[in-house]
């Protein structure tokens, strides 16, 4: 998980404490099988390392009655739910969504449906309900096919909200797939500092530039980590003189850096001590959920 992966679990987490929603966690294990060529204990076992023991320490209570986490190759209703969504849609709606090929598997063109059928799992156990989905503006698709099924169902049109992705340290999108662009929950101290002393800026070519013309803060990765991920920390009003400061060329990037780069290393150590406190208590919140993931011996 990266920064970029934080920002959702923060969305969840803001909702399961202020508005008091129960959130669901579905494990994509069918589909990182069918799309991804993954085995499934090797799922099982990143769920929980990499994603389900950060979400807990970064806040998100796994108490069953406030969150359900549950793996798509066990929970049977999610199963029963794919079925009957899979005879509302037909293989050219399918492969109009998602652009598949002659030679796409079956399992590949399944996982959709399925996740469908987790989108709308609340409502099978529940009844009727408002459902929201916090989703990349990429998973699309996944909203608007379940919202042209759910109702044949007799369920409410799930809602979604859509949040930016965040901009990678060398501009264009942080992706786990190119560590360059990211800085990972994981990532050592002496790597978080070098990766945002390396990080694209808005301010001037020369610090002479920059301080007769001034920088611009929205195009600054620098001062967007500050704006997503240290806000709490520094403080609204310190962000908007940070902001003021850079547009007038009174504070120079560098400056910016050595601020980020203090502030970030400090949430990582936080959250690594998080991840440790998680790490003991997971086995025993996991064995309350049905369905869950078994729990690695070797975290």
């Amino acid at each position: 998980m990266h920064l970029g992966h934080k920002t959702v679990v923060d969305q969840l987490v803001w909702y399961q404490r202020e508005l008091g929603v129960k959130v669901y966690i579905p494990i994509a294990d069918l589909e990182a099988y069918h799309a991804r060529g993954m085995d499934l204990e090797e799922a099982h076992d990143l769920a929980v390392r990499e994603y389900i023991l950060n979400y807990a320490a970064l806040g998100l209570d796994l108490d069953p009655e406030r969150c359900e986490v549950y793996l798509q190759s066990e929970r049977k209703t999610v199963q029963r739910m794919a079925l009957l969504l899979a005879g509302r849609l037909t293989w050219n709606a399918i492969k109009n969504t998602y652009g598949f090929s002659g030679d796409t598997s079956m399992g590949h063109a399944f996982a959709p449906i399925v996740q469908a059928a987790d989108i709308l799992h609340p409502q099978e156990l529940e009844g009727p309900h408002r459902v929201l989905v916090p989703v990349g503006v990429d998973q699309d698709p996944h909203l608007r096919l379940t919202r042209d099924v759910a109702e044949k169902e007799g369920l409410v049109k799930p809602a979604s909200t859509y949040h930016r992705f965040m901009t990678g340290l060398t501009g264009g999108k942080m992706s786990s797939s190119k560590p360059k662009t990211a800085i990972f929950l994981t990532d050592p101290p002496e790597e978080v500092e070098r990766k945002v002393w390396s990080a694209k800026t808005g301010g001037g070519a020369t610090l002479e530039e920059h301080r007769e013309k001034g920088g611009n803060p929205d195009e600054c990765v620098v001062y967007e980590l500050m704006v997503y991920h240290l806000a709490d920390r520094l403080g609204e009003g310190e962000l908007r003189k940070l902001r003021e400061k850079c547009r007038e060329g009174e504070v120079a990037c560098g400056e910016c850096k050595e601020l980020v780069a203090r502030e970030l290393k400090a949430l990582l150590r936080e959250l690594q001590e998080a991840r440790e406190r998680a790490r003991e208590e997971l086995p025993d919140l996991l064995s309350q959920h049905e369905d869950a993931p078994p729990a690695p011996e070797d975290w």
